[in-house]
């Protein structure tokens, strides 16, 4: 079929190289920039999280500094939906400690998730970018 010998092909072959690839498949572009999209968009809804969860602790601590200016042995109200729910000093103390650890949990966790959803968009704006770089310096 072809006219061209192999032994031909093969010095054509060896004397013009290969263009370095300028062309991804849409796919891989794609799928990069909805990581980096997703990552950004996690990032941004778990530092929402965080900030939330620290202005809960700051209150609870707030409380639990209020609480100890009290002295002796009071009762103290706690809301229950539409009332109140009459609580030992000692007893709110155990439970808002108790939710104070909890709030100090959850945020050392997203802390680390937002560290991790950080990495993952800044890889993936690191490949956006050397993809790009390569496209563009093989057209020059």
């Amino acid at each position: 079929m072809s006219a061209l010998s192999d032994e031909t092909l093969r010095k054509v072959r060896f004397l013009c190289p290969p263009e370095p690839p300028t062309y991804l498949p849409p796919k891989i572009l794609v799928q990069i920039q909805q990581t980096a999209v997703q990552s950004q968009r996690a990032l941004n809804l778990t530092k929402q999280q965080c900030a939330a969860k620290e202005r809960e602790r700051r209150i609870i601590q707030l409380t639990i500094g209020e609480m100890a200016t009290i002295e002796g042995d009071v009762n103290l109200y706690k809301g229950v939906g539409k009332m109140f729910m009459m609580v030992p000093q000692k007893t709110m103390e155990q439970e808002l400690k108790g939710q104070e650890k909890e709030l100090t949990d959850d945020i050392n966790n997203l802390n680390k998730k937002s560290k991790f959803l950080e990495k993952q968009f800044n890889d993936a704006q690191a490949q956006l970018r050397d993809i790009v770089g390569a496209l563009h310096g093989s057209y020059r």
